[in-house]
């Protein structure tokens, strides 16, 4: 059996000593796996990272990272973790330079880097702009850079913090394939994302949070079969809709965006004639209807609401 990376049993955090933004949280990462923590902002992801890499003191509960206590051998554990957070991090020299800085910082060996440097800047598409000062890049050409620094030094255990906001598809993709490949190659992944579709493809198990604590935890799969009773309607409209009432009408979970409806139901046949007649009566043309199997983001929308 894999061994745990990272331990966390009835893990609390609070900022004011009154308010836990982490409440009663456990969960466990075997070593190899990319493991992906999900919540809508302000659900305690971010200040459970912040703990994990011994950015803030443990308040209350048990956290241990690679088999040590992260609050009594912090130096430890950052010597072998890598860690993209949200912030920037950037200096005046160009991509290349600020690659050999990092490198060297973590006391890569001289060709070692060379190599490393010349594999990751291929992998993230940054050898056109190796001559660039890091701050002149764009928000997602320096997001490439923060990301590809990590991966010039040896860890085991790396947390990526939404690690690909301002990434076009292809490059997005590019990257979720390397984390992949590194995965495979035996590198633990923390891995946060507001794109559920991200984190479908890429992480082996998720933990869904919500309001400081884990309210869904499993593959993907699982999650989607624990809530495979549910079929989505996605309902696309002309005309102005009034939420609330939409709401009161159809208790099932309703999300409006755009042009589009999407209800969250487990009887579809008796919920969307009568919601075809809602729209009718309150004079508001239905464009078309689709009906679809339960995603990862449904499940998402379902135990955050």
């Amino acid at each position: 059996m894999a061994e745990d990376i990272i331990e966390v049993e009835h893990f609390k955090q609070t900022y004011d000593g009154k308010k836990f933004v982490v409440d009663d949280v456990s969960f466990h990462v075997k070593r190899g796996e990319i493991y992906g923590l999900l919540g809508k902002n302000g659900a305690g992801k971010t200040t459970t990272i912040r703990t994990l890499t011994t950015i803030m003191p443990v308040h209350y509960g048990k956290v241990k990272v690679l088999g040590l206590d992260v609050s009594t051998h912090p130096e430890k554990i950052r010597q072998r973790i890598g860690v993209v957070l949200q912030s920037e991090s950037f200096d005046f020299t160009t991509v290349e330079k600020n690659l050999k800085i990092y490198g060297m910082l973590w006391d890569v060996p001289g060709e070692v880097l060379k190599a490393r440097i010349e594999e990751v800047m291929e992998v993230f598409d940054l050898s056109r702009l190796r001559k660039i000062r890091a701050l002149e890049l764009s928000g997602g050409q320096k997001k490439r850079l923060q990301v590809a620094r990590e991966f010039l030094h040896d860890m085991d255990l790396l947390f990526l913090d939404e690690p690909t906001v301002g990434l076009d598809p292809i490059m997005r993709r590019t990257v979720l394939n390397y984390i992949k490949e590194k995965a495979k190659a035996g590198l633990t992944v923390l891995y946060t994302t507001q794109i559920m579709e991200e984190a479908d493809y890429l992480c082996d198990r998720i933990a869904i949070m919500n309001n400081g604590k884990i309210v869904a935890e499993g593959t993907s799969d699982f999650l989607k079969s624990k809530y495979g009773d549910l079929k989505t309607i996605k309902i696309h409209i002309s005309g102005n809709v009034n939420r609330e009432d939409l709401k009161m009408m159809f208790p099932e979970f309703v999300q409006i965006e755009g042009d589009e409806v999407r209800l969250i139901s487990k009887n579809v046949e008796d919920v969307l004639p009568d919601m075809i007649l809602y729209f009718k009566r309150s004079g508001i043309h239905i464009e078309r209807i689709n009906v679809e199997e339960t995603s990862l983001d449904d499940v998402f929308l379902r135990v955050v609401s």
